[in-house]
């Protein structure tokens, strides 16, 4: 198998030309928070010859995959079993307080898309798991099996921005009474059922509920939450934090945090500012950036991203 034929990294060279000023100096550290499979690891692990990578991961098929394909660079590399809102404990079980460059590439993986054991996809039969640490946490099954009509509802609505939120949850009601939804092809199939028909012509009626299942099963908008805010502690005067986005609730969250990083705490009013109230961080990129037509053409997982990034210039107070 080789990996470089069925991993393509979104935004490779974009994340290497950010991450680049932070890695100037011997011995700079780059934790990549949601390592996958490693491919942007191992490209940044060859152009800086320098630096020492801590590769967090929840999902343990990836870290063995991420060991093997990151194996020819030896002690350069420390890989860590933990969800990403513990990037703070992950940095410091190496001994270290403070790294140079942090990057997050969220949402789903293509090894956890591609295994259709997994059950992420809504257009592979599997058993409904949904969860990135298959060692522990209930499942997507769980999830429809014991949920209210009204909680799944309000995860439908908020994690998936469904619109038809209470039909389908009504509709997962009723086909459980009849028997359990193990399985994605019984889910998709609750759900096409309950879609009108003219809704069906705007897109696969399961697409925002699997979204909204398998954020509810990770967690990931609370781990994220925490996760930013951890990863900014962690850099120093010029690191340098890039993150991924692919679904707009995540990417309104980092924008909303990095917004107040970037901004001025002084008093309104106040004639000048101090140094105490000058912005922690600086934007490195306006707005959210997206990938060119010709990235998507040769990797269409590109087709959602949204990258924002910054830089720390100052200390915290």
């Amino acid at each position: 198998m080789n990996l470089r034929d069925i991993h393509t990294p979104v935004l490779l060279e974009r994340c290497v030309e950010l991450l680049a000023p932070a890695f100037e100096r011997e011995g700079a550290v780059l934790v990549d928070a949601t390592l996958g499979m490693g491919g942007h690891s191992e490209a940044l692990l060859e152009r800086f010859p320098g630096i020492r990578l801590i590769g967090v991961d929840r999902d343990q098929d990836a870290l063995r995959i991420a060991a093997e394909r990151l194996a020819p660079f030896g002690d350069r590399v420390t890989l860590v079993h933990t969800v990403y809102d513990g990037i703070a404990g992950a940095v410091s079980s190496t001994g270290l307080h403070h790294v140079d460059g942090i990057l997050f590439d969220l949402g789903v993986s293509s090894l956890q898309l591609d295994v259709a054991g997994r059950g992420f996809a809504y257009s592979q039969d599997a058993p409904l798991d949904m969860r990135m640490d298959q060692s522990s946490g209930m499942t997507a099954a769980d999830v429809l099996a014991t949920y209210s009509e009204g909680q799944l509802r309000r995860i439908f609505e908020r994690y998936g921005e469904e619109k038809l939120a209470g039909r389908y949850a009504r509709a997962i009601i009723a086909a459980r009474a009849q028997a359990p939804i193990l399985r994605s092809s019984q889910l998709v199939e609750v759900l096409v059922a309950a879609t009108p028909y003219a809704a069906q012509r705007t897109g696969h009626p399961a697409k925002r509920v699997f979204q909204a299942l398998r954020i509810e099963v990770n967690a990931e908008l609370a781990v994220l939450e925490r996760a930013i805010p951890a990863a900014m502690d962690l850099l120093p005067v010029g690191g340098r934090l890039v993150v991924m986005s692919y679904q707009s609730l995540e990417d309104r969250l980092v924008k909303r945090v990095f917004a107040d990083a970037v901004a001025s705490t002084a008093p309104a009013g106040l004639p000048v500012e101090l140094p105490e109230h000058a912005p922690r961080f600086r934007l490195l990129v306006k707005g959210a950036e997206l990938a060119s037509e010709e990235e998507i053409a040769r990797n269409p997982r590109a087709t959602p991203v949204r990258l924002r990034a910054v830089e720390r210039v100052r200390e915290a107070a």
